[in-house]
């Protein structure tokens, strides 16, 4: 047998150059890519295991160096790179920097751009972000020949440079008759033409034709749609172990070639293990592959090996000619499920074939389906038994809500997601609970699911747990559940306190919502417990000390105070004068002049002084008034002034002084004590006449 090699197998000189510069970053042990460096998974596992770890966010970096692979990335992540201080290593490939000055001249110039390319592969994102993402993208003749364009505008076509030489022939053909202005570039690598060009003059002379490249490589699908015109006998695998050959016949002829993407290791490894087998037997090739190839049909369930999870799929070894992918809304019915948390690489599972196309020897597989079938018996039983069973909910829904139970959808109906009315059902959304399974209805795959019966038991014992441990006396934490116009319920850890509406603060409040919401987090003391009635009472306020214990002293009769207008009726003004203390500004102690209300003179917010002329500690009322203050400030201002006293002097006495007037002593005495005596005499004498 002869076994014909492509001399242009295996990476291009963009691809080396990517691969050695992580390799030789590596030895630092501090920088990370920014997606896939290349699309070759054996390439980039090795990376990971030498500590160059993948990222598809630049906030993942954390201090490392960033590679930026050989496809180029838009301008907006240099901008990222820059702004968040990262450093990095640009490996984009020369050709594809290239590319990108050709669109960034034309784009400049006002031509249109034109690409011919896979419109989410990385190297074309990258050039249409030097557009802003206005280039029209073209992967096809049909897609060239269905575009919408502009009569009049001037075009620049470019290509991918791992783009079908043949297919790009086609677009050229299509919008050279379409367009009266198109620039035409070649911008396809000369290493990706010489490989498709080889590789096709390979497959017409060979028995059969094997590409080895990655499955994600745009390059080696290329190859393989390539050779696969020419030589129906085309096999697409990323290794040559992929094909399970135990022999390789001694007749025939076998091409061999790979792409841009393929590591060296897996092109000798090729030839070692076919050299090798080629003289164990004699059978032919086309034998070898029928006996040792896998079959597969749609419906079937196998087993096999998880290769790598990337993004939420699930690559698994079948032993086929390609491997299969458990795409992410197969894995599991739970949205959030994350592949990587409960599998790793070598974990041998069992997977339900979805579909299988011979064609380009996709692989469709699905988790979730074997978990239906291995979890309906487990269902079945809990109908019975009234087992309880564990379940995520996972959206809300008309009536209710949809729990993943034992890996299976579950309908939850509202009355039986608590054991009291729920108003916000998406508050149970992503809560991990118990269920009782209430009815499955085999024919049609219903499972309806309920937890009222458990949520009740499971409030008991939490109020008989509670019960024996929070007494009168005690400070605790909780946290506000609900809010009625009487008070704050307050979760305590599965019993509810009462903070009444009056224990929530030593200020007044209209209603508990004034100064509570749902969810907040508070300490309360315990005042009361009632273990018959199974209720709890609480105060907020009584843990920060009631600002009466100190008024006697500081409001006395005769004392100067200030305060804020924060509320006014018919007969007056309330003023606060610190949290929880308001006192009287009675309508008629509010000025000297006859006001029909005090809003005449007064705003809710205004900072008065005022004088306190009454204090009752039982009713815990202060009487105040701000016209007798005034009035005290201009006697004690006027007398001074008529007996030619130095009123600036006066002011100097200071708080000494003040407190003296407080105590509504005469004026002569007030200065008499304060040590002038002239002063004094000048009152006594104007008393005396």
């Amino acid at each position: 047998m002869e076994i014909i090699v492509a001399k242009s197998a295996g990476f291009c000189a963009g691809v080396r150059k990517a691969v050695e510069t992580a390799y030789k970053c590596s030895e630092s042990n501090n920088c990370c890519t920014f997606g896939p460096l290349i699309h070759n998974r054996h390439v980039t596992d090795e990376l990971g295991a030498k500590g160059v770890a993948c990222i598809d966010s630049l906030k993942e970096a954390n201090g490392r160096n960033v590679i930026i692979r050989s496809h180029g990335v838009p301008p907006e992540v240099y901008s990222e790179l820059d702004s968040l201080g990262i450093s990095y290593v640009d490996c984009t490939c020369r050709d594809v920097k290239k590319i990108h000055e050709l669109i960034r001249e034309s784009f400049r110039l006002g031509k249109k751009i034109i690409i011919a390319g896979q419109k989410d592969h990385p190297e074309v994102i990258a050039c249409n972000g030097i557009t802003g993402y206005t280039a029209v993208v073209l992967s096809s003749r049909e897609q060239a020949e269905q575009a919408v364009f502009c009569d009049d505008g001037e075009y620049i076509l470019l290509a991918q440079t791992t783009f079908s030489v043949e297919e790009y022939a086609k677009i050229v053909d299509v919008l050279s008759s379409r367009l009266k202005r198109l620039d035409v570039k070649n911008t396809i690598c000369g290493a990706t033409s010489a490989r498709q060009k080889e590789a096709s003059e390979i497959a017409k002379n060979v028995d059969a034709m094997i590409i080895l490249g990655d499955k994600t490589s745009s390059n080696s699908i290329k190859l393989y749609e390539t050779c696969k015109n020419f030589n129906e006998n085309t096999f697409f695998v990323e290794s040559i172990n992929d094909l399970q050959l135990k022999f390789i016949a001694s007749s025939g002829k076998i091409g061999l070639t790979a792409g841009a993407s393929t590591p060296p290791v897996i092109i000798k490894e090729a030839l070692q293990l076919m050299s090798e087998l080629e003289k164990k037997n004699d059978k032919s090739f086309e034998e070898l592959l029928s006996e040792n190839i896998v079959s597969l049909h749609t419906g079937d369930v196998v087993k096999g090996t998880v290769i790598q999870i990337n993004n939420g799929e699930v690559s698994v070894n079948l032993g086929y000619k390609s491997d299969g992918i458990i795409q992410k809304g197969e894995f599991s019915e739970d949205p959030d499920a994350d592949p990587a948390a409960v599998l790793k690489s070598g974990d041998i599972i069992s997977v339900f074939v979805i579909h299988v196309n011979d064609v380009d020897g996709t692989v469709l597989l699905s988790k979730k389906r074997i978990d239906y079938l291995n979890n309906i018996e487990e269902i079945e039983k809990a109908v019975e038994s009234k087992a309880v069973l564990n379940g995520k909910i996972i959206e809300t829904v008309k009536g209710g809500a949809i729990a993943v139970i034992n890996g299976l959808r579950a309908f939850v109906p509202s009355s039986q997601i608590s054991n009291r009315f729920v108003e916000d059902i998406d508050s149970f959304k992503g809560k991990e609970l118990g269920f009782n399974i209430l009815e499955y209805d085999k024919g049609k795959r219903k499972i309806i699911a309920g937890r009222r019966e458990l949520a009740t038991k499971l409030i008991e014992e939490q109020k008989a747990k509670a019960f024996e441990t929070i007494e009168v006396g005690q400070s605790i934490d909780g946290t506000v559940s609900r809010l009625t116009d009487f008070g704050a319920f307050v979760d305590l850890g599965g019993v509810d306190g009462l903070v009444h509406v009056s224990e929530i603060s030593w200020n007044r409040i209209r209603r508990p919502s004034d100064v509570l919401k749902v969810g907040d987090k508070i300490r309360a003391y315990v005042i009361d417990v009632n273990k018959e009635k199974g209720k709890i009472s609480l105060s907020i306020k009584n843990l920060l000390g009631d600002p009466w214990a100190t008024a006697e002293e500081k409001y006395a009769p005769g004392n100067i105070v200030e305060g804020t207008v924060v509320r006014m009726t018919d007969f007056g003004a309330f003023v606060a004068l610190e949290e929880g203390i308001d006192g009287l500004l009675h309508i008629s102690q509010i000025s000297d002049k006859r006001i029909q209300k005090p809003s005449d003179v007064l705003s809710i917010g205004d900072t008065v002084t005022v004088k306190v002329t009454e204090l009752n500690l039982e009713t815990k009322r202060i009487s105040l008034s701000k016209k007798q203050y005034e009035k005290q400030l201009a006697y004690e201002a006027g007398e001074a002034s008529m007996l030619g006293i130095d009123t600036e002097h006066v002011a100097e006495q200071g708080e000494e002084c003040e407190r003296a007037c407080c105590c509504e002593e005469a004026p002569a005495d007030i200065y008499h004590d304060h040590g002038e005596p002239e002063v004094a005499d000048k009152f006594f004498e104007k008393d005396n006449n």
